[in-house]
């Protein structure tokens, strides 16, 4: 899921898969998964690295600046892709199979967050297809495939596990199916996710794989994300036996020796050289699809340059985890001109006859052939700040050919120099170029009309290099009636002015903000590995208010239910855990869960009452010291369901417990919504507090749980009733005095 989190991965077996997972997935394994099979090929890694006169930096062989030295460059990698092949024995079969062509033109895969606002139209509770399927075409050129990601970076706060975020989707399975089958419509594919390193949530009874493989039949899908891992050549059998063409991609750069049943990969943070390089998976398997991919920077040119010069795909990602990177008009229009011409001429792209580094006419400019078909195709990159302009190619003259510029989307301008051939043209700063070349017959139908709708796109492009501003807004609380009188089982808080402490995890999901601070660009503000936690003061003027004494319980709620007869209008999962229509015998007087903040809000106002904002919430949990826990600065023992019990307790269970003002439960037992929720029309999130008694263990991707310090804010994001209302969120009310 990150960068610089492949620095922690470990080749290791989880769940029965071979992959690479940070070291903390290993504490837990699934004993229902079949063992490890050997990966393919038996061949030392130090028989496959590449020989001394090519310089490898991570998965990219690094270009030499010096021209003359490129046609060696050229011959030392054709020898080793032909002696790595034959020590591999390598076999090319599931590449050639029928339905898995689709792969090889995947140029453009989307990462889509479930929970993004423009995705899920939460207001009108429906999916907004049409308008993310437009706003892909017009802003991106359109998506090939989406990555439909659904857990993480909520997964932990209740047991609910990975496959369960999927079925707990708006409509369940058959909603997203249909989804899916709107997006085949279209033309687009569609992956599921696997995170592996789920290992400490609700345990299916069954092995990871069998799980992974349910859900693909159930959704139709075309893909599986392996999330954190290179490889899972294990799930090959068990896809085919539920849809046949369904692809497996890893987050990392796939191991040569698995390239045969893995036909994606992502280059992920790849670094590339001055003079770009070629990445090692694309030269080994030219059909092989990666998708390049640095997504927490501003600006993409670099990865755009490299998939151009390789033949190779983009991972389009803004809504990283609740922070935003949206693209830059200059990226999109780059990327908007290069797809056209990839996905038709993918023969070419795929084909064994890929010079990289042929000479140029301009310094700063670099250039890859592919040939086939009777065919030339050039892709062009400008690696300067400046544009260039005039002759960019040399190239043998063809009788009968026609040449076509298929950037500015016109007939090429060429001179002629006894045998060879200028290809002339412009190339914006930091651009890419494009020319074909071929005799009428070989440049297929309707090139006319698309030469047209390339001008089209070359007059649009946009030089703006800077990416939109997002603002993420606070939703304020409204006030309440004040009462004449202090209403029974609550207690008075005083007003105060307060510099209240507090204190996040950092994680990917970010703070408060949904975009990062100008200036960050692959930086650790956001890319948390190791739990550390960051703490910051927030002055705060509060008003005189009163909270209740303790979490509402189910007996409460069921009151408010019979007195007015409310019902959600998407009842999933409400009030889950009830039995009969009623809270569980025994229960009565635990505080009640499976209400989404809408509910609680409900409830609240059934009273005259609303919900507290995080900054009332913590005051009351700590009073005006400033204390760490409700009782004092260190955790202790009987002082709270610490969660020993297996689930809820009473909320009088832990009098030892209260807060200075005479406060239950505001540590462990269950989460806290509060009236604080952001939102940047992308991500909408509540800060929820106080913790809770379940804890996931097994993973550092989980979300915190436990009991939790009064100052702790949990960051959540919000996505839709069935998935909000969880079994370990409760909520308490305050009242303005």
């Amino acid at each position: 899921m990150t960068t610089t989190r492949r620095k922690f991965l470990c080749d290791a077996t989880v769940g029965g898969i071979a992959l690479a997972v940070t070291p903390v997935a290993l504490a837990k394994q699934d004993p229902g998964a079949p063992s490890a099979l050997p990966q393919p090929g038996s061949v030392a890694k130090r028989e496959l690295e590449p020989p001394d006169e090519l310089q490898l930096n991570g998965e990219v062989f690094q270009a030499p600046n010096d021209p003359a030295l490129w046609p060696k460059f050229r011959e030392a990698l054709n020898r080793w892709r032909d002696t790595t092949k034959s020590l591999l024995k390598y076999d090319d079969t599931l590449y050639r199979r029928p339905e898995f062509a689709w792969s090889a033109s995947n140029y453009c895969c989307y990462f889509l967050m479930l929970c993004d606002e423009r995705f899920y139209d939460w207001r009108r509770g429906r999916y907004n297809l049409d308008a993310f399927i437009e706003e892909g075409q017009s802003s991106f050129g359109g998506f090939d495939s989406v990555v439909l990601w659904h857990a993480y970076p909520r997964i932990g706060v209740d047991d609910r596990n990975q496959f369960d975020f999927y079925r707990d989707q708006p409509g369940g399975l058959a909603g997203l199916r249909e989804v899916v089958r709107e997006f085949h419509l279209r033309g687009m594919r569609a992956y599921i996710d696997y995170n592996p390193w789920d290992v400490g949530t609700r345990r299916e009874g069954k092995s990871d794989l069998e799980g992974i493989a349910e859900i693909v039949r159930e959704l139709d899908v075309d893909g599986v994300f392996l999330d954190t891992m290179r490889n899972a050549s294990e799930l090959r059998s068990k896809l085919d036996a539920m849809r046949r063409g369904v692809i497996l991609e890893g987050e990392d750069a796939v191991p040569l020796e698995s390239i045969h049943d893995h036909h994606a990969s992502w280059a992920q943070g790849f670094a590339d050289s001055p003079v770009p390089g070629i990445i090692r998976q694309k030269w080994f398997e030219r059909r092989h699809m990666q998708h390049q991919i640095r997504r927490r920077r501003r600006i993409h040119t670099g990865e755009l340059h490299a998939a151009w010069m390789n033949g190779s795909g983009m991972m389009v990602w803004e809504n990283v985890f609740g922070l935003w990177f949206p693209w830059s008009p200059r990226d999109r229009s780059l990327l908007q001109t290069m797809l056209p011409i990839q996905r038709r001429f993918t023969g070419l792209f795929t084909s064994e006859s890929w010079t990289p580094l042929v000479a140029t006419e301009q310094r700063g400019v670099y250039a890859s052939l592919w040939e086939g078909n009777g065919l030339r195709l050039w892709t062009l990159v400008n690696r300067l700040w400046d544009p260039v302009t005039g002759p960019l190619l040399r190239v043998g003259a063809r009788p009968g050919e026609s040449c076509f510029d298929l950037v500015a989307g016109k007939e090429a301008d060429t001179r002629f120099d006894g045998g060879s051939m200028l290809l002339c043209g412009e190339i914006a700063p930091r651009g890419i170029g494009c020319f074909v070349a071929g005799a009428a017959q070989d440049l297929g139908e309707g090139l006319a009309e698309f030469v047209r709708r390339q001008s089209s796109v070359h007059a649009g492009v946009d030089q703006n290099a800077d990416p939109p501003h997002v603002e993420t807004r606070l939703i304020p609380a409204k006030e309440t009636q004040r009462p004449a009188r202090l209403p029974k089982g609550m207690i008075e808080v005083p007003a105060a002015n307060l510099a209240l402490r507090m204190e996040m995890r950092k994680r990917e999901c970010g703070f408060y903000d949904s975009t990062p601070p100008p200036g960050t660009d692959e930086d650790p503000y956001h890319v948390f590995i190791v739990p550390a936690v960051t703490t910051f003061r927030r002055q705060v003027a509060l008003k005189r208010f009163a909270v209740d004494e303790t979490p509402v319980t189910n007996q409460e709620y069921a009151q408010f239910l019979k007195a007015t007869g409310y019902e959600p209008e998407h009842a999933a999962n409400f009030l889950k855990h009830w039995v009969g229509g009623g809270p569980p015998k025994g229960r009565e007087d635990h505080p009640v869960v499976f209400v989404d903040l809408d509910d609680a809000r409900a409830f609240a106002r059934w009273l005259g009452k609303r919900l507290p904002t995080e900054e009332e919430w913590q005051y009351a949990a700590q009073g005006t010291d400033g204390r760490r826990y409700p009782w004092g600065e260190q955790m202790e023992a009987g002082r709270c369901n610490d969660g020993a019990s297996g689930g809820t307790t009473p909320v009088r269970a832990f009098p030892n417990g209260r807060s200075p003002f005479g406060c239950y439960d505001m540590c462990g037992n269950v989460w806290h919504w509060t009236e604080s929720v952001r939102t940047d029309d992308r991500t909408r999130f509540c800060i929820i507090r106080g913790g809770s008694w379940y804890n996931a263990t097994g993973s550092i991707w989980y979300v915190e749980g436990g009991p939790r310090p009064a100052s702790w804010a949990g960051k959540f994001l919000m996505a839709w009733p069935g998935l909000d209302r969880c079994s370990t969120i409760g909520f308490r009310c305050v009242v303005d005095l």
